[in-house]
């Protein structure tokens, strides 16, 4: 399988919550923006935490800088 492959396969494995991020570092991504970027790419959409709790503040500052990598990314 070509690296290529490999790393769609692995993208769609992290979409459907297969494996983590924890795991997809293990296997050669390094920026999150690499995943996000493959997800728009191949389709599927990525795993998002509900809105809610303690940490709203920061997944809401987290999704902005996201949003805006991601227009930026070639």
């Amino acid at each position: 399988m070509s690296p290529i492959n490999e790393k769609d396969r692995l993208i769609r494995q992290y979409a459907a919550g297969d494996i983590t991020w924890s795991a997809m570092r293990e296997h050669g991504f390094d920026n999150f923006v690499q995943v996000l970027s493959g997800l728009d790419r191949l389709g599927p959409r990525y795993p998002v935490a509900p809105m809610v709790g303690p940490n709203l503040r920061a997944r809401e500052r987290g999704r902005a800088f996201i949003r805006e990598a991601l227009k930026a990314a070639p």
